[in-house]
């Protein structure tokens, strides 16, 4: 007596009662809390596991299945309605939402000096596992880089002894905006990071008399841009003539302020979310015990470290916005644009800088992706654009229960909804926010 007196049609009993009673009651009456469980999905509705198959033996053998049978037979419960076959989800750990590496923000093309160390290490790669360089890295230091940079080649900035206390905590996957000229010139995602003053000296030769640098970090990615101060001193919170005349390490609420504004994503994050394969550690020998070294790479398609189109659309939407909280979160599908919580419930945006049918296609495509990995159950999903879209590419979106919201001439936005039929649809079929 158990599981292998469970049937197909005893199953279909169960589904059928579910349905009559209502999901609350229905756990109710077989003494179930209503507690995140495996589920069992069919004809597009989710159903709590272990509660069918106790009604299910009720309908086959005249009592429920106690619970704590089931507590001991999950997993063959799940393989018993899989041979049956019914579809089972198994639950996931939620993915947190997004939280913050620190913000660099370097100063880097103001004197002479800078705008050289610049053409010499930002403009181009630097091939450190050339004997020229790799004979001043320690052997931890040769091989972090390789793990990161396994070409053998990237970018490096770094910081002068000054600036040890500010650099000390930061790691890799945290940004840098690499500023200059009354502007944010670039942007980067802090790689290897250590103190090294012979290889600094190696990559940016002091002058007669002048300061070595001592911090040295590589670049896993870099990306040029042209952001006035005006529109990072909105992220921040400084005055809007605030000129940046020093190193910043920005951290916690500041930090993810100027992240998240600008739908910065990095390679780290993405590989904590499971969306990318992180690197895999490089142990090899000292580059003079070695005749040749030669690494043949494969890099993986991945998100762009920044868009700045589709950042200033989000933040000019997010202006619109009252009582609502705005954040992202991280999933093994990629970064989302913008996840509300407001009045009107929990809503994801995925933000597009154009109108084309691509695009649009690339929107749904996202949105029914990052959805299925929400912190929490997901009301609707929108897609963001910077005008209205074609009758085609909107009914394309109403067919999958996706609002669109654009921008007007005026630069205020409207949305066109989605029938509520089709959002119910699609939220049962995908399971926004339910693992």
């Amino acid at each position: 007596m158990g599981l292998v007196d469970v049937t197909r049609e005893s199953v279909l009993k169960a589904l059928e009662e579910h349905d009559h009673l209502g999901e609350e009651p229905f756990l109710l009456h077989y003494g179930f809390e209503p507690t995140h469980s495996s589920l069992l999905v069919h004809g597009g509705r989710r159903y709590r596991l272990d509660a069918i198959i106790a009604a299910a033996h009720r309908h086959a053998l005249g009592h429920p299945l106690p619970q704590d049978m089931l507590a001991d037979e999950h997993a063959d419960a799940a393989h018993v309605l899989t041979q049956l076959g019914f579809e089972v989800r198994h639950p996931q750990t939620p993915q947190p939402t997004v939280t913050a590496p620190r913000l660099l923000v370097s100063p880097s093309y103001g004197s002479p000096e800078s705008r050289q160390h610049w053409k010499d290490t930002l403009d181009q790669c630097v091939p450190f596992a050339d004997e020229e360089y790799s004979r001043h890295l320690t052997e931890d230091q040769h091989r972090r880089l390789l793990t990161l940079h396994p070409e053998g080649r990237c970018r490096f900035w770094g910081a002068t002894p000054g600036h040890d206390a500010k650099m000390a905590a930061v790691t890799t996957g945290d940004v840098v905006l690499f500023t200059g000229k009354n502007r944010v010139r670039a942007i980067g995602e802090v790689g290897a990071i250590f103190r090294n003053r012979e290889f600094a000296d190696a990559l940016w030769p002091p002058k007669q008399g002048g300061e070595s640098w001592h911090t040295v970090y590589s670049l896993r990615e870099f990306q040029t841009t042209e952001l006035p101060y005006e529109a990072l001193n909105a992220l921040l919170g400084y005055k809007p003539n605030f000129k940046y005349p020093g190193q910043l390490v920005l951290s916690g609420e500041q930090a993810a302020a100027g992240i998240n504004g600008l739908l910065i994503t990095t390679r780290t994050e993405l590989e904590r979310a499971g969306a990318m394969p992180p690197p895999v550690d490089v142990r090899m020998m000292r580059v003079e015990q070695q005749h040749t070294h030669t690494v043949t790479v494969e890099r993986s398609a991945h998100q762009l470290l920044f868009n700045r189109t589709e950042a200033e659309l989000v933040n000019a939407y997010c202006d619109t916005l009252a009582e609502v909280r705005t954040s992202r979160f991280a999933t093994a599908a990629g970064i989302c644009d913008l996840y509300l919580h407001g009045p009107g419930g929990r809503e994801l945006i995925e933000a597009k800088s154009r109108v084309e049918r691509p695009h649009v296609r690339a929107a749904l495509a996202q949105l029914l992706d990052y959805a299925r990995y929400a912190p929490a159950p997901i009301d609707r999903l929108s897609a963001l654009f910077p005008k209205p879209l074609t009758p085609n590419a909107l009914s394309l979106l109403h067919h999958y229960g996706i609002d669109s919201i654009h921008r007007t001439i005026e630069g205020t936005f409207e949305r066109s909804p989605a029938p509520e039929a089709r959002r119910r649809f699609i939220r049962d079929l995908v399971g926004f926010g339910e693992h």
